[in-house]
């Protein structure tokens, strides 16, 4: 099975804590990529890496540290890329649904990688587009794991 993770995942799995909330999340994106990796390919969006990047700098983090950071990553997980027909569908979804524009690139890349998960805080809980069901690791319902 294959697990895409959207950035707001990725920050909290590096350490970003910017609410009370997120110690817990921070936690708990450990503990699934822990639990994941054994089973599961994790992958990660160009796109999601570049937000990263920014978030990262934004949480304090120098340039350098992000990049050591998202450059870590990159060698951790799987990384898919974005092509024309990534975008193209990407923009299907965006005027479709009302997602943003780099949700939806997100939500196309880990399509066209054959995840059937995105992980995923910020979006719309339970949608499905091309296979990919969004899920939200930090809501109630337990993460479909198998």
């Amino acid at each position: 099975m294959r697990y895409g993770l959207d950035t707001n995942f990725l920050a909290y799995f590096a350490g970003v804590d910017r609410a009370p909330s997120d110690g817990r999340k921070i936690e708990l994106a450990r503990e699934l990529v822990g639990s994941l990796a054994q089973d599961a390919e994790l992958v990660v969006p160009v796109q999601a890496l570049g937000e990263l990047f920014v978030v990262l700098q934004r949480a304090g983090a120098s340039k350098t540290e992000a990049r050591e950071i998202v450059i870590a990553f990159q060698q951790d997980f799987s990384v898919v890329a974005s092509e024309q027909s990534t975008f193209l569908s990407a923009l299907d979804l965006a005027a479709e649904h009302q997602f943003q524009m780099w949700d939806a690139l997100i939500i196309n890349a880990v399509a066209d990688a054959g995840c059937t998960i995105l992980l995923t805080e910020d979006m719309q809980h339970g949608f499905v587009w091309r296979g990919v069901k969004l899920f939200d690791p930090f809501g109630e319902v337990p993460l479909p794991i198998g």
